[in-house]
């Protein structure tokens, strides 16, 4: 054991915690307050992995059950070839694509639900029941039906998104109060004419909370889906021909890659949704 990098490790972590609890303290406007938002984060990341780095050196874990953030970069590093090659095949040809027609499908039939009282008596339950069922169980019959390439992984993620989308497009488009629906009869206005201009609107809040809670649905559904058959490239497929190999910090240089994808892909879909619905107090309430 080597006490001092424990030691020098743990006292990091004590004092990016005590600036953290005093930049959340600060009274900030403008730039100051936006630095302020990053910085926090920042610092809680760094003396993350800096007491990772300590612990595990600091105690002598074997690599083999948890390496240090160092070899982990080191890996990654010496590795962009085959982490972009996977990355490419799970995230753009099979998280991207089913991400899209599962999120599209489930708004579609929201709609078609909220037009129909026998579809949303009776399409509703089926489909709270089909979102409980196992993804590991799914994932191996969407490999017989679309085969090993990404079609079959992108099945899986439209599975794991159309349900999402479909409960909290149907809740959004409920969302409109009766007086407002009220007006917009007195204007004459058709169900097309109401839909667009005045429930779809209100219906945003909850059609992007779906889509950013089935951006990471997506990038698990398509890892998960890799591990029951994929060509040799992909994320899933990585993950688990290395850690047959006990080679550990392949397995993370590989998650490293998908929390980063993951995260950057919720933050662009944030940002959207900021700019789309500007008007929403949730939205305002958060501007200095």
């Amino acid at each position: 054991m080597n006490a001092g990098l424990v030691t020098g490790a743990v006292a990091f972590w004590l004092v990016t915690w005590a600036i953290n609890e005093w930049l959340v303290r600060v009274r900030a406007r403008g730039i100051a307050a936006r630095l302020i938002n990053v910085l926090v984060p920042v610092l809680f990341g760094a003396a993350l992995l800096v007491l990772w780095e300590g612990l595990v050196r600091g105690f002598n874990v074997p690599s083999v059950l948890l390496p240090p953030p160092s070899a982990i970069w080191a890996r990654i590093t010496v590795s962009t070839a085959t982490l972009w090659a996977d990355f490419y095949q799970t995230f753009i040809r099979s998280v991207l694509p089913g991400y899209v027609m599962g999120c599209a499908a489930g708004l579609a039939a929201a709609i078609a639900i909220d037009r129909s009282p026998f579809l949303k008596r009776g399409l509703l339950p089926v489909g709270n029941f089909v979102s409980a069922l196992p993804l590991v169980g799914i994932a191996p019959i969407m490999v017989m039906w679309f085969g090993f390439d990404w079609h079959s992984k992108a099945a899986v993620v439209v599975v794991m998104t159309f349900f999402p989308m479909l409960v909290n497009a149907v809740a959004g488009l409920n969302a409109a109060s009766r007086m407002e629906q009220d007006l917009m009869r007195t204007y004459a206005a058709s169900y097309w004419h109401t839909l667009f201009k005045l429930r779809l609107p209100a219906a945003w809040p909850f059609i992007f909370n779906a889509l950013k809670i089935n951006s990471t649905l997506a990038l698990i559904g398509a890892i998960v889906a890799e591990f029951f058959g994929t060509p040799v490239v992909g994320m899933g497929f990585r993950i688990s021909s290395a850690i047959g190999r006990l080679n550990v910090d392949m397995v993370w240089a590989e998650i490293a890659v998908a929390a980063l994808a993951g995260s950057v892909f919720y933050g662009v879909i944030a940002l959207i949704e900021r700019g789309v619905t500007f008007w929403h107090p949730s939205i305002r309430g958060g501007k200095t």
